[in-house]
């Protein structure tokens, strides 16, 4: 796989303009992925190498013992990395689908504010579709994200396993 910077598209450029618009991600969100516009994630930085994505601690948010439901770390985890594919896939010459098929976590913190969630992995992403296009084969691959609090240091690190299959004609 390639580690060589993405050359952003006009078509990345405008997806990206998209899902950082506050007004045009909320209404992305109440209508596409509801719990997460209530749960209030947020897309604070997106190119086509990283995403962060942000979930702030509150009442929506919070478990019973003072901290966020890692459901809630799970789902902004989740989207730091499904974005950077979701953007592959847009720019893809051909369709191809995408699909959560694996999550493992590790709590390292109480998440008790605001935790950003950060994945690099986006040429992992581009490539894969780019390998299935050509192939016509499932790729599976594993995307990192680490979610961090307001001082910056680790309270989760989760990895989502993705299939990327060009869909058939």
């Amino acid at each position: 796989m390639s580690s060589l910077p993405i050359s952003i598209t006009p078509r990345m450029e405008q997806f990206i303009k998209r899902l950082t618009n506050p007004i045009a991600f909320k209404f992305f969100l109440f209508y596409k992925l509801p719990l997460a516009f209530f749960a209030r994630l947020n897309i604070t930085q997106l190119s086509p190498q990283s995403a962060k994505v942000t979930i702030p601690y509150g009442w929506l948010t919070q478990n019973p013992f003072k901290s966020t439901y890692f459901a809630a770390l799970s789902m902004a985890a989740e989207m730091s990395t499904g974005v950077l594919g979701l953007m592959a896939i847009d720019n893809a010459q051909n369709p191809v689908s995408f699909l959560v098929v694996g999550l493992t976590a590790n709590f390292s913190k109480k998440a008790t504010d605001l935790t950003t969630f950060t994945c690099t992995d986006g040429n992992l992403f581009f490539d894969a579709v780019a390998q299935t296009l050509q192939t016509g084969e499932a790729i599976t691959i594993q995307s990192a994200s680490i979610g961090t609090n307001k001082a910056g240091e680790e309270v989760a690190r989760f990895t989502v396993t993705w299939s990327v299959k060009a869909k058939k004609k």
